[in-house]
């Protein structure tokens, strides 16, 4: 029998609400610093304490995936973030992202992690963001979605106290992420000292990345940047 979402037209399964698409350097993760097109959907089922991007939880504009990949185009750049709110809170994000991939753009997800990444195509680069304690949303982890990161997808932690840092290394331990896939540990903006956070990293030898966000250190919390 034919599942009811095939019953669907296409164009109904593939709309999506979008907040924003717009061209900056990427902050974070392997490719920081490079020119990407940014493409936040809107929504998110997570309410983390220090999100800065709570103007996408709501609003937006309706587009179909076609109408996506082509604004995408306009910028003339190869690289691609999907990003959110929670983009997978979105069904559409899926056939958005295999699109992108099918037009040549190196594609890359920034998810929390709450949602299952297994469906996700896997030309696509995973920067599935595990939930620390500080967050406020560290029950709504899915480890399961550890299971489906490959070599070059990436785990990261955002580091809000010396709790959080302790927390992290376990889970970096438990899961043998190390091993799996790059692992990034992020000081918490304002909130934990980034200094401080190396210091931790060196002392323990941990086989992590640290980061910070470039873009807020060019621009601060400026949204669409």
């Amino acid at each position: 029998m034919q599942s009811l979402i095939n019953k669907v037209p296409r164009s109904a399964t593939e709309r999506l609400r979008v907040s924003e698409i717009f061209l900056s350097l990427q902050g974070e993760s392997t490719t920081a610093g490079l020119p990407t097109v940014f493409v936040r959907l809107t929504g998110c089922p997570l309410r983390c304490h220090y999100c800065d991007t709570e103007y996408a939880f709501r609003g937006g504009t309706t587009m179909d995936v076609n109408a996506v990949v082509a604004a995408v185009a306009g910028h003339q750049i190869r690289h691609v973030t999907v990003t959110g709110g929670e983009p997978l809170a979105q069904p559409a994000s899926l056939p958005l992202l295999a699109r992108l991939c099918d037009a040549g753009y190196q594609v890359s997800l920034e998810t929390s992690g709450a949602l299952d990444v297994s469906q996700v195509d896997t030309r696509v680069m995973k920067v599935l963001d595990l939930k620390t304690p500080g967050s406020g949303e560290v029950g709504k982890n899915r480890y399961r979605n550890l299971e489906y990161l490959a070599p070059r997808d990436q785990v990261k932690f955002v580091i809000c106290s010396r709790d959080d840092y302790e927390w992290a290394r376990a889970k970096v331990d438990e899961y043998r992420l190390s091993g799996r896939c790059e692992v990034l540990f992020s000081p918490c903006y304002g909130q934990q000292d980034a200094a401080r956070l190396a210091e931790w990293i060196l002392e323990d030898r941990l086989p992590v990345r640290f980061q910070i966000q470039l873009h807020k250190v060019l621009w601060g919390n400026e949204p669409g940047r």
